[in-house]
C-alpha cells in the first residue's frame, strides 16, 4: 500500500487558496495529495476520482491513508465518486504535531474531519470510517446532520467494557505481534515511536471505561440521521459482534451487513465484495 511517486506539479486549490499539491499516479489512476491547514494542523489527505459523490475515508487507529485504504483508493468507482483520504493529526503524514489521547479526541477527529472536507470545497459528503475511524464518522454525522450525505462503518463500538479492555491489554505489547502485522505501522512511525503511540491509544481508550455506561460516542448515535450502513465480521477478534448490534439498535434507520468470514480488516482481506457493498450503498 505504500505511494509511488512518479511525477508531480503544482496545482491551486479550488478555492483560491495556494497550496502545494502533489499530483501522482498510484495504482494507475490520478491522485492529488497535499496538506490542509485545519484547526491549527497540517493535514495530510489524498483525493481520487470526479464523481459528483463526495467521499471522505477515515482511517483506524494510528492508521493513515497510506496503512489502511489501498483497495478503496485504487478500485472505487472514479466515475461515481471524488474520494479523498486523509490522516488524522498526529498520525501518518500529519505530523507535527504528536499524538495525544485526551478524553474527546473522538469528537476532535471528527471536527477536524468536517472542516477538512469544507476546506477542500465539499458542501456535503459521505463518510466511510474503519474501526476508531467509524466512531469519529459517527461523531461527525451527529453534529453535522446538514453536511453528512451517508455513513458506512465498521469493525466500530460506541462503548467499551471489560471485555473490550481485556482484548486492548492483549495486544499492549506489539514486540509480541507477528513481524507481518507490525511491519506496515512501523514503516510509517519507527518501531520505537509505533509502539510508544500504539500503548498511549490502548491508555487513552481505557479512559472510557469512566464515562456513564463506558460510552465513547453513545449519546450521539440518536441524533445520526443521514442513511447508516454497519457492516461487521463475525471472526473479527477486536471487536465482538454485540458491539454492532448495538450501533444498528440506536441509529434510527440504519441496517447491518454481517459478513461471515471477515475480520477487523475485511475491507482489506475482501475488498472486492466490500467495495461492490459500498458502492452501492452509497448510490
Amino acid at each position: 500500500m505504500a505511494l509511488f511517486l512518479l511525477g508531480g506539479r503544482l496545482l491551486k486549490c479550488r478555492s483560491g487558496a495556494q497550496r502545494a499539491v502533489t499530483v501522482t499516479r498510484l495504482y494507475c489512476s490520478s491522485v492529488a495529495s497535499g496538506r490542509q491547514h485545519v484547526n491549527g494542523v497540517n493535514l495530510y489527505y489524498e483525493q481520487t476520482g470526479r464523481g459528483k459523490h463526495a467521499v471522505l475515508l477515515l482511517p483506524g487507529a494510528l492508521g493513515s491513508t497510506r496503512t489502511d485504504f489501498g483497495p478503496q483508493m485504487k478500485s472505487l468507482n472514479k466515475e461515481r465518486f471524488t474520494v479523498v483520504c486523509f490522516d488524522p493529526r498526529g498520525y501518518g503524514k500529519s505530523r507535527p504535531p504528536a499524538r495525544d489521547f485526551p478524553i474527546d479526541f473522538y469528537e476532535r477527529d471528527a471536527k477536524d474531519a468536517v472542516d477538512l472536507m469544507k476546506a477542500l470545497g465539499f458542501g456535503k459528503f459521505s463518510m466511510l470510517g474503519w474501526s476508531d475511524g467509524g466512531m469519529t464518522a459517527l461523531i461527525a454525522a451527529a453534529k453535522n446532520p446538514d453536511l453528512v450525505n451517508k455513513i458506512v462503518a465498521w469493525g466500530s463500538n460506541a462503548y467499551i467494557c471489560k471485555q473490550d479492555l481485556e482484548l486492548y491489554e492483549a495486544v499492549r505489547d506489539v514486540s509480541r505481534w507477528s513481524a507481518k502485522m507490525r511491519q506496515p505501522m512501523e514503516e510509517v512511525y519507527g518501531a520505537e515511536l509505533f509502539a510508544k503511540t500504539w500503548e498511549a491509544w490502548v491508555d487513552g481508550i481505557a479512559k472510557f471505561e469512566n464515562r456513564p455506561e463506558g460510552s465513547i460516542c453513545m449519546e450521539f448515535l440518536p441524533l445520526v440521521r443521514c442513511p447508516t450502513l454497519i457492516i461487521h465480521g463475525e471472526k473479527d477478534p477486536m471487536v465482538p459482534t454485540f458491539h454492532a448490534h448495538c450501533l444498528v439498535k440506536h441509529i434510527k434507520g440504519s441496517r447491518l451487513h454481517l459478513m461471515p468470514e471477515g475480520k477487523h480488516n475485511l475491507h482489506l482481506r475482501f475488498a472486492d465484495e466490500f467495495n461492490k457493498l459500498v458502492e452501492d450503498f452509497l448510490e
